[in-house]
């Protein structure tokens, strides 16, 4: 009886789905009680009855329901057959807010209020704490965001209506674009859904429509759809969506899905599948407003480098204010001349560039860069490697000039901040395999010889036994 209980409070929560239409009670009304627990709304009631007054001489009247009613009895438990993910939340009714934007307990955790929104100087505070550099990339976020979320709380569009600001980012590989955004929703604490472009196709083919970006964030958001109205969606790899060159064939996965995401980054009310990428008959779908989402765009833009070296050049090719044609080739945050109309060039359409407002490029990570990041950092990938260590009560120290090595390992391979793990997995694999069979070990510190091969990490005994352990340790 008790587990009935809970099952019908968790079931409260959620809105009734007709069992025909698969539409919410939201948008279908006041649904009709069946047995089996199941729901229909009047509009498909309605139609069942018509439908079944023009059968008259239909053998299956005859000795009880028409074959096409036995879909009624194919689920035992009605709406409780419908998956959890696919539930949608119902609108909260709206209360009394408290004094100083408290809840009923005072607390404020996951609650956006105005008068407890970080200003732009806070929210890059927070920022330094997990990324390193890009200090004016932290600032522009930092602005944008504020300015975004302030614009949703206060709701005063009486005389001025002021537009959202969507981001996007440029940046190369590795500088810090997916791990910005998902820091920014951290600080925040409103649901974030990151997505990629490269799986987005036109509407009808193979592929996720755009609106499967939203239905991640409904997800994300526990199917709370006042919640995730005010989320963020972090769609990387925006350059894979640039019109294709030279070709014949139909762009399923380049323009045409810059102009079907114009909707969404404008603000409009969109269908979206609960719990799915596709619509189909059997998944419930529900209204999101996407006016107060803000959409964070971040891609590399390969060869994007080439075109902004071209304009920079041709600017001036005759005299004495003329540019050399290498004078730009060892720039390595060249992106950051970026322009709207390299953009074009590239392949972006400026319907869809005109919906991102705010532009910005990241830095490139240099070896000075790559050493703070494995040190500075609340979770350095650094002090991962100690905290494991420190699990088996060994104490894992690195040498300035380790890290430095590393740093230019790194800076090497061209990947950013990727290729770090990497490099340390590398040389970390022997001494993680290592220590567990030896009870007595009690420091290892990584030196600049072990990661450059050319000698072996510096290993410490433990007071105890350490004389005779010594000598068993081969070299």
């Amino acid at each position: 009886m008790a587990e009935d209980n809970n099952n019908q409070n968790d079931n409260s929560e959620y809105e009734q789905v007709c069992y025909l239409c698969r539409r919410p009670e939201s948008k279908a009304g006041k649904m009709i009680h069946i047995p089996n627990n199941i729901c229909i709304c009047a509009d498909c009631m309605q139609k069942t009855f018509d439908s079944m007054g023009n059968m008259n001489g239909f053998p299956g009247m005859m000795g009880g329901m028409p074959p096409y009613m036995d879909m009624f009895t194919g689920g035992p438990n009605g709406f409780e057959d419908i998956p959890q993910n696919q539930k949608l939340k119902k609108k909260k009714k709206e209360e009394p807010k408290a004094e100083k934007g408290e809840g009923e307990n005072g607390d404020t955790k996951g609650i956006i209020d105005i008068r407890h929104l970080p200003a732009p100087h806070i929210i890059k505070k927070h920022l330094d704490e997990y990324v390193i550099g890009q200090d004016y990339a932290k600032k522009v976020m930092s602005v944008a965001v504020y300015n975004h979320y302030k614009r949703v709380l206060t709701d005063t569009m009486d005389e001025i209506e002021i537009e959202k600001s969507n981001i996007l980012m440029v940046g190369p590989t590795g500088c810090g674009k997916t791990y910005l955004v998902k820091t920014l929703a951290r600080i925040l604490q409103v649901p974030l859904a990151i997505t990629d472009a490269t799986s987005l196709t036109e509407a009808g083919y193979i592929g996720d429509d755009v609106e499967s970006v939203l239905s991640k964030l409904l997800a994300a958001a526990d199917n709370d759809v006042e919640k995730a109205q005010q989320g963020i969606i972090f769609i990387d790899e925006i350059d894979k969506i640039a019109k294709k060159r030279n070709t014949n064939s139909r762009d399923v996965s380049g323009e045409s899905v810059q102009q079907g995401m114009l909707k969404l980054l404008e603000g409009s009310e969109v269908e979206v599948p609960v719990g799915a990428t596709n619509k189909n008959a059997m998944v419930p779908m529900t209204t999101i407003d996407t006016r107060n989402i803000l959409f964070i765009c971040g891609g590399a833009f390969p060869e994007l480098d080439k075109i902004i070296k071209k304009r920079l050049t041709s600017q001036a090719s005759i005299g004495f204010q003329a540019e050399l044609s290498d004078t730009y080739d060892k720039d390595e945050n060249i992106l950051s001349k970026v322009t709207v109309e390299d953009l074009r060039e590239f392949g972006m359409i400026p319907e869809f560039l005109g919906r991102l407002p705010v532009i910005f490029s990241l830095q490139a990570m240099t070896e000075e860069m790559l050493a703070r990041v494995m040190t500075e950092p609340k979770n350095a990938i650094l002090k991962q490697y100690q905290k494991l260590l420190l699990l088996d009560e060994v104490d894992l120290q690195f040498d300035q000039e380790a890290v430095a090595a590393i740093a230019k390992k790194a800076a090497e391979k061209k990947t950013g901040a990727r290729a770090l793990r990497a490099i340390i997995e590398e040389f970390m694999l022997d001494i993680m395999y290592e220590i567990p069979k030896d009870d007595l070990i009690g420091r290892v510190t990584i030196t600049k010889d072990y990661i450059e091969h050319h000698g072996s990490p510096k290993i410490e005994m433990r007071e105890s036994g350490e004389a005779t352990l010594l000598t068993q340790r081969p070299d």
